[in-house]
């Protein structure tokens, strides 16, 4: 996968920056099936439909026979979404988008192997996708478990270990406020694991190079609002 940087480079460098995303220019409420946008026109996508479905108006859009047909050839998201495994945060409901719009690896606590990161990896270098959004929540069981875990000296019960030796680094010391705890680990984790993401082998030269934007968000199950990190 070392060719990603060079594939996804003639996209060009993001020159906006993040902190302009909202403020210049009007963009199409939805992606153009078929038509890939660029980083900083993706993530206004995404927030634009986020604050759809805060407001419970969403537009559904992508759906039904007939683009599930013209996508049968070819899929072209415009947007990798590492989330939770939550079935309270599903990306598409929560960014309010449809078939072919996003590429969505999800595990419990949004915890890196070697198969979402070759998910990942792909997304990058086959499907051309410039932009990685990893989402973490409010409430996170697993952050939860794992905090526990660490709490009690513990190293979590079989599989279980694996998620709790991940999250561990971002788990705060002990304190009185479990729930704020929580919620500091819950935007460490997905700082840690964006800084992962912008440093693995396969994927820092597209990084580098401005082909590739991965950046980190938090969404709040009561509000239903997606804050970036």
């Amino acid at each position: 996968m070392r060719g990603i940087g060079r594939r996804a480079a003639v996209r060009g460098r993001v020159g906006a920056g993040l902190g302009g995303l909202l403020a210049t220019g009007a963009a199409p409420a939805v992606a153009e099936p078929g038509v890939v946008p660029t980083a900083d026109e993706g993530l206004r996508l995404l927030l634009e439909g986020n604050r759809r479905w805060q407001a419970a108006r969403p537009d559904h859009p992508h759906e039904g026979a007939g683009i599930r047909r013209s996508l049968v050839a070819a899929q072209h998201p415009f947007a990798t979404i590492l989330s939770c495994v939550d079935s309270r945060v599903p990306p598409e409901l929560v960014f309010d988008q449809g078939l072919g719009d996003l590429f969505t690896v999800r595990t419990a606590g949004e915890v890196l192997d070697d198969a979402v990161l070759g998910s990942i990896a792909f997304g990058a270098g086959e499907l051309r996708i410039p932009l990685v959004v990893v989402v973490g929540h409010s409430s996170c069981g697993a952050v939860g478990v794992a905090l526990d875990a660490v709490d009690a000296g513990e190293e979590g019960a079989g599989h279980l270990r694996y998620l709790v030796e991940a999250i561990r680094p971002a788990v705060p010391p002990q304190g009185p406020d479990r729930a704020a705890r929580v919620a500091a680990a819950v935007d460490d984790n997905v700082r840690r694991v964006v800084h992962m993401l912008r440093y693995d082998s396969d994927l820092h030269e597209s990084v580098e190079q401005g082909g590739l934007t991965v950046v980190g968000a938090r969404y709040d199950l009561d509000s239903g609002a997606v804050t970036l990190l």
